[in-house]
């Protein structure tokens, strides 16, 4: 009832910033934008947003899992990292900087704008890529992973805040699901490539496991540089930098404002950041990001040893490894359209939750190994559909742009958390099967199913509350301090 109070005075200050009265100059008449002219605008901004930002996180994704491909093309017995747990040690230590940081970046994001910061960061992580492929040791492996998770911190959170804040409630899951799957196409893709690096062998004096590094990290300096001149900033600063004009940046705003008023940006104070906090919704959320991104990454990490285990030589498991990732791109789009369309979150998260467990089960026990890569497509289709499906979930059941930046940035801090879960249940004694590592991930899965059920419980009498309100006449209290709002189940 508190947070709901102050919500609602949150939201009073937002509609009064917005609704000052309008000068000749920056007037203009929302009938003028039909809805061809709309679609038009709203095209023309997911060109210019999507791509660069697709792009960029493509390389962050496979920056920060082509390890796994170094690993198998000869890092792992170069630098030793069959002793004991040093192959999990290099992949937990990435990420309590990435989890530590990402709050202060989204505040830094604001203040000196998305593409300062973003393509800064980007090129930041090249540098250290460069250097990881000149490691000797696996404790200079160590230190660059600790760095890479420093400058890869902001990025995913900033993307996710920036696109939430263009975008109405329910365009956004295509969007969210275009931009990341997108990534993990590429990034599927990026075993393949993988493969090829591994063929300049000695070239130079150099291991192909190197040129992997060496390559990858050039090709994000040069993406990061291009992106500088390209990355939008947000919506109310959109204007100033000449992409829209005066009349396109008011209503881009105005229909924002219309879906959740939210489209003036609302500073985020210290108060505010532990007002957000208290909300059990973001946490519920944080929770769920955390399930899905613990597959993920186990499959990011461990696909390709569990090809090795199977049979497959050192490139053909690599090469093995993109096809579940490339699939995942169309099943979680599908299921992103359908959310979209019929405005629901709940049942398709639920349904790829099923999708991954079914497909978990298959890859742990079955003794068949073309069965077991069938198995290998469910999982990842399952963990990588919900990835933004449960982004958007938050995003749909939030008002407030300081409440996104706090929400953006502690969902994706538990996803790493999540990442540390695979690090460490995916056991270097279970190799190749893994089966103790499969059965935390399914256990996961069973606790997004978990949370789900609260949470559209939750929604659902809170929302037939409101109605009910209305219907009688009486005093009606706002969710999230909205008048209107209502939660998407």
């Amino acid at each position: 009832m508190t947070s709901d109070i102050e919500d609602t005075k949150a939201s009073e200050v937002r509609r009064e910033k917005y609704d000052q009265p309008a000068t000749d100059s920056d007037s203009y008449d929302a009938e003028a934008y039909g809805d061809i002219e709309e679609k038009k605008l709203i095209r023309k901004i997911d060109w210019r947003l999507l791509p660069i930002l697709g792009a960029l996180y493509s390389i962050a994704l496979i920056d920060r899992t082509n390890i796994s491909n170094a690993r198998v093309a000869g890092m792992g017995a170069d630098l030793a990292l069959q002793i004991g747990e040093r192959y999990t040690i290099v992949l937990v230590l990435f990420f309590p900087t990435y989890a530590l940081l990402e709050l202060p970046s989204n505040i830094v994001l604001r203040k000196v704008g998305s593409a300062n910061w973003l393509a800064f960061i980007a090129l930041a992580w090249g540098a250290v890529m460069i250097g990881q492929g000149f490691v000797k040791s696996w404790e200079t492996l160590a230190v660059c992973r600790i760095l890479l998770g420093a400058f890869e911190a902001g990025f995913f959170p900033g993307c996710v805040y920036l696109i939430t804040c263009w975008y109405r409630r329910y365009e956004t899951q295509k969007r969210l699901g275009g931009f990341y799957l997108f990534s993990v196409g590429i990034g599927g893709l990026a075993n393949i490539v993988a493969y090829g690096l591994m063929q300049m062998e000695g070239t130079a004096g150099i291991r192909g496991w190197r040129w992997i590094f060496i390559i990858e990290g050039i090709l994000t300096c040069v993406v990061a540089t291009v992106a500088w001149f390209i990355i939008l900033d947000f919506p109310d600063k959109a204007e100033k930098t000449g992409f829209l004009t005066q009349s396109q940046a008011s209503f881009v705003l105005q229909r924002i404002e219309e879906d959740r008023g939210d489209s003036v940006a609302d500073p985020l104070t210290w108060a505010k950041f532990v007002h957000h906090l208290g909300d059990l919704k973001l946490w519920a959320f944080a929770t769920m990001f955390m399930s899905t991104t613990m597959p993920a990454y186990a499959f990011s990490y461990f696909l390709p040893v569990i090809l090795l285990g199977m049979g497959y030589s050192p490139g053909a498991a690599n090469a093995l490894s993109a096809p579940p990732a490339i699939t995942a791109m169309f099943t979680a789009l599908t299921f992103a359209w359908l959310g979209d369309k019929y405005r629901v979150r709940a049942p398709v998260i639920a349904a790829q939750c099923l999708m991954g467990i079914t497909g978990l089960m298959v890859v742990a026990y079955s003794s068949n190994n073309g069965v077991r890569y069938f198995g290998t497509f469910l999982g990842v289709c399952g963990c990588q559909g919900n990835v933004p499906a449960i982004l958007t979930y938050q995003s749909n059941n939030i008002v407030g742009q300081s409440k996104r930046s706090v929400g953006s940035a502690l969902q994706i801090g538990f996803g790493a958390i999540g990442g540390i879960i695979a690090s460490t249940t995916f056991r270097q004694k279970d190799a190749p099967r893994y089966v103790t590592g499969l059965w935390v991930t399914a256990g996961l899965q069973l606790w997004i199913l978990a949370v789900l059920c609260v949470t559209t419980t939750v929604f659902w009498r809170r929302n037939k509350k409101v109605e009910r309100d209305v219907a009688s006449g009486g005093p009606v209290e706002h969710i999230e301090g909205q008048p209107g709002f209502r939660y998407t189940l």
